[in-house]
């Protein structure tokens, strides 16, 4: 069957079980095209909140189509790959929050979107790297634990210095894995190109970027600048929607090292399967539901 077979067949699924499709920026291009809705896993929550449709599929990792879940419990949320691991949300666990919880009893528990219901669950407020700075802002804590991912703390530290921010120590292999050595390079290659970084990449990456945001702020970044090149770090996925929205400028990813390999899992022979068979089901404990679905709310109350 060719791509364009599958197209129709999946357009063709999506009118007949009344679905939408929601990918996630770092998909594959295939993906994106296909989507009802690409967007950062904040836009992703809110779409999936505000969905009228009876079944959602959800093109990303399991924490994403967990929060449709959490958000629509009434609706069958399917992702194409079973077990679409995220690693980011892998150094989360419950049992590692409980201790937290024990150490720091009078800190406010902040759990970014990337970690499994499990975690979200034992924690006061959901944030993404979209909104965590004034998610942190709106806590009444002075000692706030960010979870799971270091270098997002340490970015929010930076922006919120009245705060005394713990960082858990867990962090993006593919984020992480960039150095400042790969800036100074791209920059010798590049040298009137500004740099956009991602806050899940280390410190020493995105303190000498010359902006710092989640990926829908970085596309805002570039649709408001007259810069015509720029040197992106984070996710490849991204510069398919760089691209197509601005022909006229130039992208270069900081390293070919910055690719998810749990995002690019999902091809249209998996996105078609998943709505021909109705696999794979998100199904959650209905208490375990309720207990993470309050977080995630109160994280929409600022968003």
């Amino acid at each position: 069957m060719t791509d364009l077979d599958l197209k129709q067949k999946i357009e063709d699924l999506k009118k007949q079980k009344k679905a939408i499709v929601l990918a996630h920026y770092y998909q594959n291009k295939e993906i994106q095209e296909i989507a009802d809705f690409v967007g950062d896993s904040l836009d992703m929550a809110k779409q999936a909140k505000q969905s009228e449709a009876e079944m959602i599929v959800v093109c990303g990792v399991t924490f994403m189509a967990e929060t449709a879940k959490i958000l629509n419990p009434d609706k069958k949320i399917l992702i194409p790959v079973e077990n679409a691991g995220c690693s980011l949300a892998n150094f989360g666990s419950e049992e590692n929050v409980l201790m937290m919880k024990e150490k720091y009893p009078e800190a406010g528990f902040v759990c970014y979107v990337n970690s499994a219901a499990e975690v979200k669950a034992l924690c006061d407020i959901c944030c993404t790297s979209a909104n965590a700075v004034d998610v942190v802002r709106s806590l009444k804590q002075k000692q706030i634990v960010m979870l799971p991912d270091k270098n997002l703390a340490a970015w929010v530290q930076t922006q919120v210095p009245e705060k005394e921010i713990i960082a858990y120590d867990g962090y993006c292999h593919c984020h992480n894995r960039v150095k400042k050595e790969d800036v100074y390079n791209s920059k010798k290659r590049h040298p009137e190109a500004i740099v956009l970084a991602h806050p899940e990449v280390k410190k020493e990456v995105w303190e000498i970027a010359d902006f710092v945001g989640s990926t829908s702020a970085i596309l805002r970044y570039v649709e408001l600048s007259n810069e015509k090149e720029f040197i992106i770090a984070t996710e490849e996925g991204i510069m398919y929607q760089l691209r197509k929205r601005h022909p006229e400028k130039s992208f270069y990813l900081l390293t070919p090292d910055l690719i998810c390999l749990s995002m690019k899992m999902v091809h249209l022979d998996e996105l078609y399967e998943s709505l021909k068979e109705e696999k794979y089901e998100i199904i959650l404990d209905e208490s375990l539901q309720e207990k993470a679905k309050k977080p995630l709310m109160r994280m929409f109350t600022l968003a």
